[in-house]
């Protein structure tokens, strides 16, 4: 006999939060926010800032991700 997938795993319960959607996406800004302030001037102040902001979008981003596949 198939077995058949289970839909209500603790996994895609956790999947589903609103929280950790909303967290992806503030991490996500936050990396277009990066990436829009290292092209947008030619300083080397402001380019070491954008790729720590950029980082820090990324990380914040991964976390979202993370917190899906419980890791």
């Amino acid at each position: 006999m198939e077995q058949t997938p289970k839909h209500n795993t603790e996994s895609m319960k956790r999947a589903n939060e609103i929280s950790i959607y909303k967290l992806m996406t503030v991490g996500i800004l936050v990396g277009i926010l990066g990436v829009f302030l290292r092209f947008a001037g030619d300083s080397t102040t402001l380019s070491i800032i954008s790729w720590a902001i950029l980082l820090i979008g990324a990380i914040i981003a991964c976390k979202g991700v993370f917190k899906i596949l419980d890791a």
